[in-house]
């Protein structure tokens, strides 16, 4: 895909046991450990999404840790 052509697909916000977030092509089937959060869109409106709502990038594990 050429830089200058916009990605029109579309794309699941997925997160792993860890609250760590990414994006996946819908249609695909998501890697294990993995599962879609609910939120659907072009590339994007994705990434605002999870620029919204990951506001903590440490793991899970850590934050539970750093809690104590």
């Amino acid at each position: 895909m050429s830089h200058e052509t916009e990605d029109d697909r579309t794309y699941l916000v997925v997160i792993n046991n860890e609250e760590q977030y990414s994006i996946w092509l819908a249609g695909r089937e998501i890697p294990a450990g993995w599962r879609a959060e609910g939120t659907e869109g072009r590339k994007q409106a994705c990434l605002d999404h999870i620029d919204r709502v990951w506001t903590d990038m440490r793991p899970l594990s850590l934050r539970a840790v750093s809690a104590d």
